[in-house]
C-alpha cells in the first residue's frame, strides 16, 4: 500500500519527530511511504481568516502535489479536515472539484488510516505510563473522529489511560484565535492544564501538533511534571523492539 506523508507545517518546523513516527509505524504495518517535496500549507490559516482566494491557491497546489499519490496520510487532524474541505471551495461541476474530491477522499489522519483502512487496531507499542488524552477542537468536531485514537490506545501495553475531564472542550489555540483574543486563550488553556494536572497523569496525549503546543507551553511556564507526547510517538514506542524513544519502562 502506498502512502504520501503529509506532514504540515507545526509538524515540519517544530515536531519533525512526529512525522519520523508515522513513517515508522506505517512501515512496520506494510505501507511504502513517500513524501513529496513540494508540499506547502494546506491554506487553513487563510480560510480560517475569511481569505477564501488565497486558501484557494493553497487548495489548488495541494491538489497538484498529491493528485498522483494512492493515499494521503497526516498527523493532524485539523489539516485534514481542512483538505476535506477543499472541494467547497470551487463551483459545482468544476474539473477542480473533481480534483478536489478525490484528494479529500483518499485524505487520512494517521489514526484514521490505522484502524479504518490498515485494520489495525494494536501496533504493538507499549508504554509503561499513566496518561490521559485532550480530543482536539477540529478533530472531533470538523473531521468527526472520535473513536480512532482510544481504539490504538486500548493496546498499548502496560499504560494506563485516565479520562480528562472537560476534555471535550478547547485548549484555547485556535489558530489566530490565540494571536487575536489572547487574554481568553490564556484562561482556556489555564483551565485545561488544571484539569490535566488533576487528572494524576503523567503525559498528555494528543494528535494535533497545534494543541499539544499550546498546552506544552502552558505547563513548562507553570513548571508541571506531565510532559506531553503526538498519539504517533505513543504508538511508536516499544520496550520489546528497543525502544523508538528512550526507555521509559
Amino acid at each position: 500500500m502506498r502512502v504520501s506523508l503529509f506532514i504540515t507545517c507545526l509538524s515540519d518546523i517544530f515536531y519533525p519527530e512526529v512525522g519520523k513516527d508515522v513513517v515508522e509505524v506505517l512501515e512496520r504495518n506494510g505501507c511504502q511511504v513517500d513524501f513529496p517535496m513540494n508540499q506547502t500549507c494546506c491554506g487553513q490559516p487563510a480560510f480560517n481568516s475569511g481569505y477564501r482566494t488565497e486558501a484557494k491557491e493553497s487548495a489548488k497546489h495541494m491538489i497538484s502535489v498529491f493528485e498522483d499519490a494512492e493515499y494521503v496520510v497526516s498527523p493532524s487532524g485539523s489539516c485534514v479536515a481542512m483538505l476535506k474541505e477543499y472541494p467547497h471551495l470551487f463551483d459545482e461541476g468544476s474539473e477542480l472539484r473533481k480534483r478536489a474530491q478525490q484528494l479529500a477522499n483518499k485524505s487520512y489522519e494517521f489514526t484514521q488510516f490505522l484502524v479504518y483502512v490498515l485494520k489495525k487496531d494494536d501496533v504493538q507499542s507499549s508504554f509503561h505510563k499513566k496518561v490521559t488524552y485532550h480530543t482536539s477542537c477540529h478533530m472531533t468536531r470538523l473531521l468527526g473522529e472520535k473513536e480512532a485514537p482510544f481504539r490504538l490506545m486500548e493496546h498499548v501495553e502496560g499504560m494506563e489511560y485516565v479520562p480528562l475531564h472537560k476534555s471535550y472542550e478547547c485548549c484555547g489555540f485556535g489558530g489566530t484565535f490565540s494571536v487575536k483574543m489572547p487574554s481568553i486563550s490564556n484562561e482556556m488553556v489555564e483551565e485545561k492544564v488544571r484539569n490535566i494536572e488533576e487528572s494524576g497523569a503523567d503525559y498528555l496525549i494528543g494528535a494535533d501538533c497545534s494543541c499539544l503546543m499550546n498546552i506544552e507551553g502552558k505547563l513548562k511556564r507553570k513548571g508541571s511534571h506531565v510532559e506531553v507526547m503526538h498519539i504517533a510517538e505513543l504508538l511508536n514506542h516499544s520496550s520489546k523492539e528497543g525502544d523508538h524513544h528512550g526507555n521509559e519502562d
